[in-house]
This record gives C-alpha cells, structure tokens and sequence, in this order.
C-alpha cells in the first residue's frame, strides 16, 4: 500500500491553510501547516515531506529566505510558491533560487492540484531521461537528434535544438529567461535574445505560433513547455 504524499504548508493566512487543508486533504495528500519561517525550519527536519508549499510573504523569514537557505543545503523537495499576482519580480527569483513552480493568488484548486502533480513527478523523473519524448504530434529523438511533427521530420539550428532539448527535460515545469539563457547559452543575455529563439521555434513547431500549444509563456517569469503524453 503506497503511503500518502506529505506536503508541508507554510501559510501565515489562516483562511488560506483552511482551504488548502480541505482542498488537498480530498485528494489524499497529507498536510502539515506551519504559520512562519522558524516553524518551517523545524517542521522540515522533522517531517521530512514529500512537497511543500511556501508563501513568499511570510512574518519572519522570506519565502526567498527559506529557499535560498534548503537549497543551499541540499534539499531536494519539491518547492511550489504561493505569491499574489503582483509579485513578478518575487516569483522570478524564488524560481531562480530553487523553486520548481508557482501559483499566484487568487488560485483555483485545480490548477494547484495539477502544479502539484508536475512538480513530484519532474523530481522523481529528472535523474533519467528518456530517450523519446512525445507529446501531441511532437515526437523528439533525444539520441538521434531528431524532431518530427505528425512524422514530418523538423530541420533545426544547433541552439535551436538545444533550447528545445532543455525545455523537454522540464516539460510541465515554468522555467526563468535566466535559467533558459544559462542553460544554452552558458552566460546572461539579454533576454530578448532568448525570445527570438523561442520564436523561431514557436514558427518551426507550433500549428499557430501565436497560440502556442507546446511553448507557453508565463507572462514576466519565462517558458513552460508542454508536458509528455
């Protein structure tokens, strides 16, 4: 018998946890809320959960606090934050410190739900890459180096390829324009660099670039690549 998820909440707002408490409880997850920083801190040794979520805007400790402190650490677990929609800025360097997604509030449970699902299984996949990878009629080779479109097979530039390679291995996780520009790039640059990129893609992949299905922007943030079949 597998044993329920353990999420750990950290949430200063009591009616937030209320909702998240029901929300999730429905689907099985275990939840252990916290109201700040230094609760956190003890509740993660001691837990040891499965997933937590963070507000950024806590009474002691930031969000960013906690984050930079677990991932210099070593934590691994999956980290989803929660931040009002105002807080772009906060969400780019929550995500460039080690984050692995976000929900703005207001949310609707479902799409925390479905955050939530990603991030567990991109941290328990992201250590084996598969060697096909699938999604609508996208159908990459990633040995082979070879991409097709409903078997039509795509010609691809070098950075081309390898931005789409890095997207692939995070599908269904948003990723910063400074994580992506460091990736293939190997340096910050400008970021408009990176979107003439992804539009070049966008116009090599995508049935209509300008409603994408496999490349989706998180306005102000980055990218979120469309997750496997």
């Amino acid at each position: 018998m597998n044993q329920p998820v353990k999420i750990l909440l950290v949430e200063d707002e009591p009616p937030i946890r209320k909702l998240l408490r029901v929300g999730l409880g429905t689907q099985g997850y275990l939840i252990h809320e916290v109201a700040d920083g230094r609760a956190a801190i003890e509740a993660i040794e001691a837990l040891l959960p499965d997933l937590i979520i963070l507000d950024l805007g806590l009474p002691d400790i930031s969000g960013q606090e906690l984050l930079q402190r677990w991932r210099a650490e070593g934590v691994i677990t999956p980290i989803v934050v929660l931040s009002s929609r105002t807080d772009e800025a906060q969400i780019v360097q929550a995500l460039d410190l080690g984050a692995d997604d976000y929900v703005t509030k207001p949310f609707g449970m479902n799409e925390l739900i479905a955050r939530i699902r990603v991030a567990l299984r991109h941290r328990l996949h992201q250590q084996g890459e598969k060697a096909l990878f699938k999604t609508g009629e996208l159908s990459v080779d990633l040995v082979r180096r070879i991409v097709r479109i409903s078997d039509e097979p795509i010609k691809l530039s070098p950075k081309e390829y390898d931005l789409l390679r890095v997207l692939i291995q995070h599908a269904g996780k948003v990723l910063t324009h400074r994580f992506l520009l460091e990736k293939v790039w190997g340096a910050a640059h400008d970021p408009q660099y990176l979107r003439v990129y992804i539009r070049q893609l966008r116009q090599k992949l995508e049935r209509n670039p300008e409603q994408p299905d496999y490349i989706r922007t998180e306005t102000g943030v980055g990218y979120r690549f469309r997750e496997p079949d």
